[in-house]
């Protein structure tokens, strides 16, 4: 049996190669720290632990014996991108990342791409930003125009969840303007950033704009990308105030599209509509209300940390809606007691403006209109005109309720 550290090496690289996280082969007989040490070096193997590493790895204990190269991103990759259920695949891939020196830069960006999307899917866009501004600088280097634009399209996107409406425009700016030429989904895509992007900013001519051509570019083709269009569609016109407008698009979308064509779609855009129903004023509760009733199940089976919180916040903004501030409160301190917040910036901002407006009728008048106030300045600074215009007016209407 090899010594330590070449133990350690070769039980890391066997891991990878199944895309297994520390975790998924530590489960049923050894803590994750106990493995970790194994595979530093830090901690010598008995030859009881090696037999259940084997067994567990599905490999003969003589896996552990004879000189092995080490695992490469290539068929981390591969692994990943081919196994159904490995845990958190993300993890796998920043080990690989970090420890193949002989990398492609064509291979490092399908890697990071995929990691970048693993790590924004979990909600944690911080990490998510940084890989984005790698596979720009990567992507520029490789001199491919459509890895230029897709690197960019998605920038603008993270750092629009992030709060950064400014850098996100820009970025869906650059996007849409190295776009022509390329395929109809590349510049819807860009298209798509840039109308999200002018929305979010207040540019609300502009986004129209914009959200028309993207209707056109997608139209003809049909499918998931004509649908996307017309819930960017849908989205501008609630902010202008074009309700029937925006209530026709909705409607055409949600209509169109076929849970076994796109389920992960399929699930957002169901989320997207009742959020978008409880924005139209006066809000569509029983619309809303059909809606998470419709999703609720798959997300249950299927959805991410992510999708069952943006469920349980609208389905708290529903409660208030509808006058059931308790059931509002237990879904609040259910979200609370979760831990990190996932959501978006706008979605977070609406969030806790509703926990401010549950202080308030709580009792809590100073806490809850200083929390007010506070939000709609966050929204002010990052230039989110609509959203802040929003909580100045809860802000408004409460003040006004307590005279």
């Amino acid at each position: 049996m090899l010594a330590q550290p070449a133990f350690g090496h070769r039980l890391r690289a066997l891991r990878l190669e199944r895309g297994l996280s520390q975790a998924a082969l530590a489960a049923g007989g050894l803590s994750t720290g106990y493995l970790s040490r194994l595979e530093s070096g830090a901690r010598p193997p008995t030859s009881r632990v090696v037999e259940h590493l084997a067994e567990r790895l599905g490999v003969p204990v003589s896996a552990f014996d004879a000189a092995h190269e080490p695992q490469s991103l290539a068929q981390v990759l591969a692994s990943v991108t081919s196994a159904e259920e490995i845990g958190d695949p993300g993890e796998a891939l920043a080990d690989a990342l970090r420890a193949d020196d002989r990398l492609s830069p064509a291979l490092t960006w399908q890697a990071t791409w995929l990691l970048a999307r693993i790590r924004g899917g979990q909600g944690h866009h911080d990490d998510e930003q940084e890989l984005l501004r790698e596979l720009v600088t990567l992507g520029d280097t490789l001199g491919t125009p459509e890895l230029r634009v897709r690197s960019r399209t998605g920038l603008s996107r993270c750092v629009q969840a992030l709060g950064d409406n400014t850098s996100a425009r820009d970025y869906a700016f650059e996007a849409y303007t190295l776009s022509p030429g390329l395929s109809a989904a590349d510049r819807a895509a860009a298209l798509q950033a840039l109308v999200s992007a002018e929305a979010e900013a207040g540019r609300l001519a502009e986004a129209r704009a914009h959200a028309d051509e993207l209707c056109e570019v997608t139209e003809e083709g049909g499918g998931t990308l004509f649908i996307k269009a017309l819930w960017s569609s849908a989205t501008v016109r609630i902010r202008q105030g074009d309700y029937p407008g925006a209530r026709r698009a909705l409607e055409h979308a949600l209509q169109s599209l076929d849970s076994r064509e796109d389920l992960q779609l399929w699930m957002r855009l169901r989320l997207a509509a009742a959020s978008l129903y409880l924005q139209i004023t006066p809000p569509l509760t029983d619309r809303a209300a059909a809606r998470l009733n419709e999703v609720g199940p798959v997300l249950a089976l299927v959805g991410t940390d992510l999708h069952q919180q943006q469920l349980l916040t609208l389905r708290a903004h529903l409660a208030f809606e509808e006058g059931e501030t308790e059931r509002a409160r237990e879904l609040v301190t259910q979200i609370d007691e979760a831990g990190e917040l996932l959501l978006s910036f706008r979605d977070r901002i609406r969030f806790q403006a509703l926990r401010s407006q549950l202080l308030i009728l709580d009792g809590r008048v100073d806490e809850g209109n200083s929390a007010l106030r506070d939000l709609a300045t966050q929204a002010q600074e990052a230039l989110n005109v609509e959203l802040a215009a929003e909580i100045w007016r809860i802000l408004a209407t409460t003040l006004y309720s307590k005279a």
